[in-house]
């Protein structure tokens, strides 16, 4: 069976008013539209054509959750559990009342996640950078007091070490002096070798005033993907979008544990318990041909960006979607279904649909959950 769902946009401070928007073709909305879910996560269950929603068809046991994501501003610096982690907080946390802004496990599952990118430019940040690195950057900025303490405690020893000791010291409320004096020397800062970085974090600091995750965020590798381009943010992994748009994959949960750059409760202790401090570039995955399916090394989800221009046949597993990103596309089932796919909306297949075949002009994206 061959379902339409569509969901009303999440109006979270960060969202674009025209992002979203102008891939739908539609004017400016008057309000934020930060995410789209397309999934029966509990939260925002995804509306049926039909009537109802989608936790009603599928007794809430998706995997996974897609989203469009909208950026305007950037997300808070963030890193998710294992599943592990996940159960061992969430039982700890288990009297607690669900609405409790200092609630760190809403669920007791992990959250590893793909974002796609679809606007010409989208900013992440993702990974921590090796320290040697780190260090040719601050070489850039004026010599400080803040500068100086923030050189001196990554330097020397063990890089992951080095990084886990730094970014608690920042996190902790005791270096407030030190984190305005180096956002102060961003500046006048300058480097050939990280022009970019430099611009960016300037930017994310001109929106977060004394925060220190933008100290944090200048530790972190500084992404810029094209369209087609994805990242994997696997557990324990330091990250933030910062501006764009794309297609985001991810394990049914809501588990966000913060580390700067807003205005919400940041668990130092619980934090530093997950985050994983070892230095290291993330993979950027290109899209390839007509059908590319991302490399994801978790069992939850499965993605494919498909290029349609006439007619492609997929052979999928469990229940899937279909989200369409551009053009006119239908999709049609081994027993004679056919539904259009508007842009910006999906069509989800029954866990007995085999075979789905997509015709048209245009991009979409094909979720499933994933094959072990």
């Amino acid at each position: 069976m061959l379902l339409t769902i569509t969901n009303e946009p999440r109006d979270y401070a960060w969202g674009s008013t025209s992002l979203i928007a102008g891939l739908e073709g539609r004017a400016p909305s008057a309000a934020p539209e930060a995410e789209v879910w397309f999934g029966d996560h509990p939260a925002d269950p995804a509306d049926v054509a039909t009537g109802g929603t989608l936790d009603a068809v599928t007794g809430g046991t998706l995997p996974y959750l897609l989203k469009l994501l909208a950026a305007a501003a950037p997300l808070s610096i963030q890193v998710h559990p294992t599943r592990e982690q996940a159960r061992r907080g969430f039982a700890l946390e288990a009297d607690r009342d669900p609405g409790d802004p200092t609630r760190n496990y809403r669920d007791d599952n992990h959250k590893p996640e793909l974002i796609v990118a679809l606007s010409d430019r989208f900013e992440a940040l993702s990974g921590l950078r090796p320290v040697a690195d780190t260090l040719r950057l601050l070489a850039s900025l004026p010599s400080s007091p803040g500068v100086e303490a923030l050189r001196t405690r990554l330097a020397g020893g063990d890089d992951a070490e080095a990084l886990r000791h730094t970014i608690a010291w920042l996190l902790s409320g005791t270096a407030r002096a030190e984190v305005d004096d180096i956002i102060s020397a961003l500046a006048t800062a300058h480097s050939d070798e990280f022009a970019e970085t430099l611009d960016a974090v300037r930017a994310i600091a001109d929106r977060n005033a004394g925060d220190a995750g933008v100290v944090v965020a200048l530790l972190m590798n500084y992404l810029v993907l094209r369209p087609g381009q994805a990242i994997f943010l696997r557990a324990g992994l330091l990250h933030a979008y910062v501006s764009g748009l794309g297609v985001e994959i991810m394990a049914a949960s809501d588990n966000v544990l913060r580390g700067g750059l807003t205005p919400k409760h940041i668990d130092v202790d619980e934090l530093m318990s997950i985050v994983d401090t070892t230095p290291a570039p993330v993979p950027v995955q290109t899209s390839t041909g007509a059908v590319t399916a991302f490399d994801i090394p978790v069992d939850d989800f499965a993605l494919r960006r498909v290029q349609v221009d006439g007619e492609v046949a997929l052979e999928v597993t469990g229940p899937t979607m279909v989200l369409a990103t551009s053009g006119r596309i239908g999709v049609g089932s081994a027993s004679g279904e056919n539904l259009p796919v508007t842009v910006g909306t999906a069509v989800f297949a029954t866990v007995d649909e085999r075979t789905l075949t997509l015709r048209g002009q245009g991009e979409a994206f094909v979720a499933e959950p994933g094959r072990p």
